[in-house]
């Protein structure tokens, strides 16, 4: 549970929404829906420049996940892979209990019903799990190699789903020389990082760098309530793709909700209705831009995170919601228009605070 503490004490507020825009573009014809056509790098795999992540395919807690979703979840899928979307973010502890790696399972089920040629262009990366009984480099190849088989056979990226070093310094060695093994056995095709800061970035950068073992993504919280440029500026200066979770902050920069509208999550309910409030002056310059771009405020905040040169992996649990992400691609925010939102951030009474296990 610790986890999810950084987005119960992140930040987001009200505004009042023009629902009739949003639900016009929701049910804008398929035809006319933008494609992810523009490749980036990640490593040297070939990604489409935004991802989808898969946190909501089997969490109950925060989102509601049950079993009689996976046909939606499956069309949902189909739909980000028709429109070119290759790269497809999960990890080994999303789904508890009895639902154990289920975001996983789905994602192979649902790469097992492609055609063969579509199937080898799906990048999954997956973020292995720091558990306290993962004390050796093997566990992390043995886990690496369940979440490989459960995703179909193939791997794209292996991550740390986050450092030791904040609470257990002495496990930290293990988890470098877990990514260094599945790297060099060929488990998966790139190895990377989750939550780490531009200093502990620098030192598995190095170590790995030391034994041969190119370093290709960074994940971390970024968007405009948790705008990390220094971790950005520090990915680039050692060439390591940058990977935004939560660009939508958990949904609170999507316009969708106010005080009388909110998620029905228990967890999501209670942040929203404490945290709403602060951040007006960014809500307001995000419904602005919309407006004046024809866009829905989720789709300006996804492609924010692309004007600073990131791969946002927004999460998509229905159609609706993909097809939504999907007007992020195929334009471009004006530099004006990206300094707006930017200053508009930093007048925020808070900002999202980062997760608890982000270094230094």
């Amino acid at each position: 549970m610790a986890w999810l503490l950084p987005f119960l004490l992140g930040t987001c507020a009200a505004v009042d929404v023009d629902l009739g825009a949003l639900f016009k573009q929701l049910a804008s014809p398929a035809q006319s829906r933008p494609t992810a056509s523009r490749r980036m790098r990640l490593g040297g795999l070939p990604v489409s420049e935004m991802g989808i992540g898969t946190w909501a395919w089997g969490n109950q807690l925060v989102w509601g996940y049950e079993e009689g979703m996976d046909e939606e979840l499956r069309e949902t899928f189909q739909m980000c892979v028709d429109a070119g979307v290759n790269l497809f973010d999960t990890g080994d502890s999303y789904g508890t209990g009895k639902l154990e790696a289920q975001s996983e399972k789905l994602l192979g089920q649902f790469i097992s019903e492609l055609p063969p040629a579509t199937r080898g262009e799906i990048q999954v990366a997956t973020k292995l799990a720091t558990y306290p009984w993962r004390l050796t480099p093997g566990q992390f190849v043995d886990a690496a190699k369940a979440s490989r088989q459960r995703v179909g056979g193939r791997l794209a990226v292996g991550q740390l789903h986050w450092s030791a070093s904040n609470y257990a310094p002495w496990q930290e060695k293990a988890l470098w020389d877990g990514l260094r093994a599945m790297y060099e056995q060929g488990v998966v095709e790139a190895v990377g990082t989750s939550n780490y800061g531009p200093k502990q970035l620098k030192k598995v950068h190095a170590y790995l760098q030391g034994h041969g073992v190119p370093l290709a993504s960074n994940q971390v919280q970024f968007s405009l309530l948790s705008p990390r440029m220094d971790i950005k500026e520090a990915n680039d200066e050692l060439g390591i793709t940058t990977i935004a979770y939560s660009p939508l902050c958990l949904g609170l920069l999507t316009g969708k909700y106010n005080m009388s509208y909110l998620p029905s999550s228990p967890v999501r309910k209670q942040l929203f209705k404490t945290l709403l409030p602060k951040i007006e002056p960014l809500l307001d310059e995000l419904k602005a831009v919309s407006l004046a771009r024809k866009k829905t405020m989720s789709q300006v905040a996804i492609n924010w995170c692309m004007a600073k040169g990131c791969i946002p992996i927004p999460g998509a649990k229905s159609p609706a919601q993909a097809r939504e992400n999907l007007g992020a691609l195929g334009w471009k925010l004006k530099t004006g228009e990206v300094a707006a939102l930017d200053a508009a951030a930093t007048k925020c009474k808070a900002k999202a605070v980062q997760n608890i296990f982000m270094t230094r």
